[in-house]
C-alpha cells in the first residue's frame, strides 16, 4: 500500500504548497484605494457568478447522483459526488486567489518586472497545485476508502469512473458558462468601446470593462482549472481501468497514481525556477520552469518504473512511453506557440491581411486555424504508434498519464494569463504611471501566449485520454459478455460515426450562438448607457458596471444548459436506440471530429487575438488605424472560437465517453432498432 499512501501524502503536500503561495500572494501590497475598489468590483462579480453557477450545477448534480445511486449503486454515486465537489473546489480556490493576485501584481509592478512576475506566477500556481492536489487526493482517498470497506482492489477502478464523470460534468458546465460569460462581455466591450467609441480596451468609461475582467477569471482561470482537473482525473482512472481489463497485477493499476505523485514534486521544484529581470525573457522564464519540471519528472518516472513494474514486464518499455508523453507535450506547445505567437508567420500574416479589411483578416485567420491541425494531429499519431509499440494499449494510457502528470505547472502558466490581463486593466483604470503599464503590458503579452499554448496542451491530452476511454468502453462490453468488432462496413457503426462526427458541430453552433446573443445584449446595454448616462465620455458620469455583469451572468447560466444536455443525452439516446456498436461508432466520431474542431478553433482564435495585439504594438498603422479596426472584428469572431466552443469540446468528448463507459453494461445487449 506504499504506492497509495505516499501519493496521498504528496497530494496533501501539493495543497499545502498552494496554501503557502496563497499566503505569499495575499501578504503583498494591494496598491492605492482606487486600485482596491476596482479589484473589489472584479472580485464581487466573479464570486457572485461562481456562487450562482454552483447553485445551477448543484441541481443537475443532485439529480444525476440520485439516478446513479439507484441504477449503478451508491459506491459509484459517492465517487461521482466526490469528483464533482473536488473539481468545483479546485476552481473556486484558484479563482479566489486569482482575483486577489491581479491587483497585487499591478501594485508589485511599481517595483519592477521580477516582483510583478513573482506575484502573478505564484497566484497562478495556486490553481495548478489545487487542481493536481485535489485530483490525486480524490483518486487515492477513494481507493483507500473502498479498500477499507472490503471491496476487492480489482473492482475499485470501475467505481472510480464516477469520480471522473463528476469531474467531467463540472468541467463541461464551467467551460460552457465561463466561456459564454467571458466572450460575451469581451465582444460587447470591444465592439462598442474600441470600434464605436474609440476608447482603449480597459477604459473605465466602458460600462462592460468590469464584466470583461470578471470574464477573464471565470473563463480562463476557473474554466481551464476545471477542464484540466477532469482530464487529469479521467486519465488516471482510465489507465487504471485499462490495467484491470488487461488482467495486469495491482502494481500496474497503481502505477499511474505513482507517476502523478512524482510529477507533483517535480512541479513544486520547477515552479521556483520561474524568474527573470528582462521583459524579453518572460516566456523563456516560464518555459524554464516547465522544462525543469519535465526533466525532474522523467528522472522520477525512471525510478518509479523500475520499482513498480516487474522485470518480466519490460519496465524500460513503460519508462519510454512516459518519455513519449513528455515529448508530445513539448511538441504540442511548440506547434501551438508557432501558430499563436506574434513572432511567427501565421499571426503576422493575419495582421498584414487586416490592411485590406475585416474580410481578408477573417479568411487568413480561418486558414491559419485549419492549417494548425496538421502538425498537432501528426504528433499525436506518432505518439500513439510509438507508445503502442512499446506497451500496447496500456502503453498509450501511460503516455497520456505522463503527458497529464505535469498539469500543475501547465495550469500555473495558464492562470498566470488572466491575472496579468486583469493587472493591466486595473493599472489602466486606476491611471497608474506609464512605467507600471509597461511592466503589466509585457506580462500580459506573454500571458496571451501561455493561455493559447495551454489550450493546445489540454486538447492534445484530451485526445489521448479519450482513446484510452474508448478502449475501456470496449473492455466494459467484453465484461458484459459482448465481444464486439467495430467494423466500418457495419451500418450501425456507420450510423454512430456520422452522429458522433455531427455532435461537435451541433454543440459548437449552440455555444457560438449563445455568445452572439449575449454579446448583442451587452452591446445594446453599453450603447444605452453611453446615450443616457450623461458625462461618461468626459469622466464625470459613472457607468453602471453591475448591469453588464448581471446581463452576462444570467445569460451564461441559462445558455449553458442546452449544450450540456447535448453532451449528457446523446450517448444515452444513441446507445439505447441503436445499441453498443452504434455507441462505439459515436465515441470515435466525437473524438476525431471534436479533436480537429477544438484545435482549429483554439489556435485560430488565438491567432486573430494576437494579430490584433501585434497591430496595437505599432505595426500596420497601430491603434486606431483601419487595419486595427479590421483586426478587432477578426478578434471578435475568434473570441468564442478560442474561449467558448473550442475549449468546451474537450469536456464534451470526455463527458460522452465517460457516460458511455457507465452505461456500457446496460446497452450491451440492447437496441430499439
Amino acid at each position: 500500500m506504499t504506492a497509495l499512501y505516499v501519493p496521498f501524502l504528496i497530494a496533501l503536500l501539493a495543497l499545502a504548497y498552494a496554501g503557502y503561495n496563497t499566503f505569499r500572494v495575499l501578504s503583498r501590497d494591494s496598491g492605492t484605494e482606487k486600485m482596491i475598489n476596482i479589484a473589489k468590483a472584479i472580485q464581487d462579480g466573479a464570486m457572485a457568478y461562481m456562487h450562482r453557477q454552483f447553485k445551477t450545477i448543484g441541481i443537475f448534480a443532485v439529480i444525476i447522483a440520485a439516478l446513479m445511486a439507484y441504477l449503478l449503486g451508491w459506491h459509484i454515486a459517492l465517487s461521482f459526488v466526490a469528483g464533482a465537489l473536488f473539481s468545483a473546489l479546485a476552481g473556486y480556490i484558484g479563482m479566489n486567489v486569482s482575483v486577489r493576485a491581479n491587483v497585487r501584481t499591478a501594485a508589485a509592478a511599481k517595483n519592477g518586472l521580477p516582483a510583478a512576475l513573482d506575484v502573478a506566477f505564484r497566484g497562478g500556481s495556486v490553481t495548478g497545485m489545487a487542481v493536481v492536489g485535489l485530483s490525486l487526493l480524490g483518486v487515492t482517498g477513494l481507493y483507500l476508502g473502498f479498500l477499507q470497506m472490503g471491496i476487492e482492489s480489482g473492482e475499485i477502478p470501475h467505481l472510480l469512473i464516477g469520480f471522473g464523470f463528476g469531474a467531467s460534468l463540472i468541467s463541461l458546465f464551467a467551460r460552457l458558462g465561463g466561456g459564454i460569460f467571458t466572450k460575451a462581455a469581451d465582444v460587447g466591450a470591444d465592439l462598442v468601446g474600441k470600434v464605436e467609441a474609440g476608447i482603449p480596451e480597459d477604459d473605465p468609461r466602458n460600462p462592460a470593462t468590469i464584466a470583461d475582467n470578471v470574464g477573464d477569471n471565470v473563463g480562463d482561470c476557473a474554466g481551464m482549472g476545471a477542464d484540466l482537473f477532469e482530464t487529469y482525473a479521467v486519465t488516471l482512472v482510465a489507465a487504471m481501468v485499462l490495467a484491470v481489463a488487461e488482467g495486469f497485477s495491482e502494481s500496474y493499476v497503481l502505477y499511474p497514481i505513482a507517476l502523478g505523485a512524482v510529477a507533483i514534486l517535480a512541479s513544486i521544484i520547477g515552479s521556483n525556477f520561474v524568474r527573470t529581470k528582462t521583459k524579453t525573457r518572460i516566456m523563456a522564464a516560464l518555459y524554464k520552469g516547465m522544462f525543469v519540471t519535465q526533466i525532474l519528472a522523467l528522472i522520477g518516472f525512471y525510478f518509479v518504473t523500475k520499482w513498480m513494474i516487474p522485470a518480466s514486464g519490460s519496465p524500460m518499455n513503460f519508462f519510454w512511453t512516459t518519455v513519449v508523453g513528455a515529448v508530445l507535450t513539448v511538441l504540442i506547445i511548440m506547434i501551438t506557440e508557432y501558430y499563436t505567437s506574434t513572432k511567427y508567420r501565421p499571426v503576422r500574416s493575419v495582421a498584414q491581411a487586416s490592411e485590406t479589411g475585416a474580410g481578408t483578416n477573417i479568411i487568413i485567420g480561418l486558414a491559419a486555424g485549419l492549417e494548425s491541425t496538421i502538425l498537432v494531429v501528426l504528433a499525436i499519431v506518432a505518439a500513439i504508434l510509438a507508445s503502442y509499440s512499446l506497451g500496447g494499449l496500456y502503453g498509450i494510457a501511460i503516455a497520456a498519464t505522463s503527458m497529464l502528470s505535469t498539469t500543475g505547472m501547465i495550469i500555473a502558466m495558464d492562470s498566470y494569463g488572466p491575472i496579468t490581463d486583469n493587472a493591466g486593466g486595473i493599472a489602466e483604470m486606476a491611471g497608474l504611471p506609464e512605467d507600471v503599464r509597461n511592466v503589466t503590458d509585457a506580462l500580459d503579452a506573454v500571458g496571451n501566449t501561455t493561455k493559447a499554448v495551454t489550450k493546445g496542451y489540454a486538447i492534445g491530452s484530451a485526445a489521448l485520454a479519450a482513446l484510452v476511454l474508448f478502449q475501456d468502453y470496449n473492455g466494459a462490453l467484453l465484461k458484459a459478455g459482448q465481444n464486439l468488432i467495430f467494423d466500418i462496413t457495419d451500418h450501425k457503426v456507420l450510423v454512430g460515426l456520422f452522429l458522433g462526427g455531427l455532435i461537435p458541430y451541433a454543440f459548437s453552433a449552440v455555444t457560438m450562438r449563445a455568445v452572439g446573443k449575449t454579446a448583442h445584449s451587452v452591446v445594446t446595454e453599453v450603447r444605452r448607457q453611453f446615450k443616457q448616462i450623461k458625462g461618461i465620455m468626459t469622466g464625470k458620469g459613472k457607468p453602471d458596471y453591475k448591469r453588464c455583469v448581471d446581463i452576462v451572468t444570467k445569460a451564461a447560466l441559462i445558455e449553458m444548459i442546452v449544450p450540456a444536455l447535448i453532451a449528457v443525452l446523446s450517448p444515452i439516446v444513441v446507445g439505447f436506440l441503436f445499441g453498443p456498436k452504434a455507441l462505439g461508432g459515436l465515441l470515435i466520431g466525437v473524438i476525431i471530429s471534436g479533436l480537429l474542431m477544438a484545435i482549429s478553433m483554439a489556435n485560430g482564435g488565438a491567432t486573430w487575438d494576437n494579430a490584433k495585439k501585434y497591430i496595437e504594438d505599432g505595426h500596420h498603422g497601430g491603434k486606431g488605424s483601419d487595419a486595427h479596426k479590421a483586426a478587432v472584428v477578426g478578434d471578435t469572431v475568434g473570441d468564442p472560437y478560442k474561449d467558448t466552443a473550442g475549449p468546451a469540446l474537450n469536456a464534451l468528448i470526455k463527458v460522452i465517453n465517460m457516460i458511455a463507459l457507465l452505461i456500457a453494461a446496460g446497452v450491451a445487449s440492447w437496441s430499439v432498432f
